[in-house]
């Protein structure tokens, strides 16, 4: 890779960064397990390595914007994740911000001026 390339690489990894917490909170409105995320965010083109995403569930969840629940119904015990009320608050922002920012990268993108 040359240079230009790994430069443009560490950007991107930024950029998805920051859209990575929206993705979690957006998908954990809805109770699912590790794994499972990791599933689902990658269907929908978020890659996300889970020696990244299990950090950042606990920290969500320290943070108090989700909960978590242990199923041991099944033959394998999992950890449930979901949003907490302040998560579903954050992401209600977080959202709007998100919708602000991408207006604004579209119009400068796009070279209109507003």
């Amino acid at each position: 890779m040359n240079s230009e390339d790994e430069i443009v690489a560490g950007h991107l990894q930024e950029l998805r960064r920051g859209s990575v917490v929206l993705a979690c909170l957006s998908v954990l409105r809805e109770p699912q397990y590790g794994y499972s995320l990791l599933t689902t965010l990658d269907r929908a083109g978020i890659r996300v390595d889970a020696n990244t995403l299990y950090p950042l569930l606990r920290r969500l969840e320290k943070q108090g914007l989700l909960t978590s629940d242990w199923n041991t119904e099944d033959a394998r015990p999992r950890k449930f994740y979901s949003v907490s009320a302040a998560g579903h608050r954050v992401l209600e922002r977080l959202t709007t911000e998100w919708m602000r920012l991408d207006a604004d990268l579209a119009r400068l993108l796009g070279g209109k001026d507003s």
